[in-house]
């Protein structure tokens, strides 16, 4: 249902287990960055099990969860490392557990934003262009600009994770800013065509 107010939520899902993650970081870090009018819930995919068509007709109860999270949101906000030259393989199950059963995809005609850190000098870029490669079946919206891909992570986060380099925090602000809009236009859109 959408919401007839100004107020949006974006739900945050990083695509790492790692406990000490810079991805979980950022995330932590944009729900302090976001538009006054934005609130960024995050969801936990660690205790996904691995999926299996063969229970995708019924879930496990924190599937149902993270699909209802998906449909009461606004807009999604994915922060995610880069394995491989291409998507965690914890991330890519979460994404399928939420798209299935046919015809009951969580995912469909939502905005959505990418970030990525690494320690690397890539910072996750591949990793970002697999998931858009991804979205055009999901049926989802994603943000082309601004991108925010935050290479030498570990020279931008302080040893508790804490988010210490000004230009990676205004790159996110810009994101969340522009994802908000992005989700405030689709979600004028939908009222419109109810009319």
């Amino acid at each position: 249902m959408w919401k007839m107010n100004n107020e949006l939520t974006i739900l945050g899902i990083a695509g790492s287990l790692r406990k000490r993650s810079f991805n979980k970081a950022a995330l932590r870090s944009a729900i302090y960055l976001t538009p006054s009018n934005v609130t960024l819930e995050t969801f936990d995919i660690s205790s996904f099990p691995l999926f299996n068509q063969d229970d995708e007709n019924n879930p496990p109860e924190v599937i149902r969860q993270f699909k209802e999270k998906i449909r009461a949101s606004d807009a999604i906000l994915f922060a995610t490392p880069e394995y491989n030259y291409s998507v965690p393989g914890v991330l890519k199950n979460a994404i399928d557990w939420a798209s299935r059963p046919y015809g009951d995809n969580a995912w469909e005609g939502k905005p959505v934003a990418l970030m990525s850190a690494s320690i690397g000098m890539l910072g996750g870029a591949r990793a970002q262009y697999h998931l858009r490669q991804t979205f055009v079946y999901l049926n989802m919206y994603p943000l082309n600009r601004p991108e925010v891909i935050i290479p030498h992570a570990a020279d931008k986060f302080d040893s508790a994770g804490n988010l210490t380099d000004q230009h990676t925090k205004e790159k996110i602000q810009e994101l969340l800013k522009a994802l908000s809009t992005w989700a405030g236009q689709w979600r004028k859109l939908q009222q419109d065509m109810k009319v």
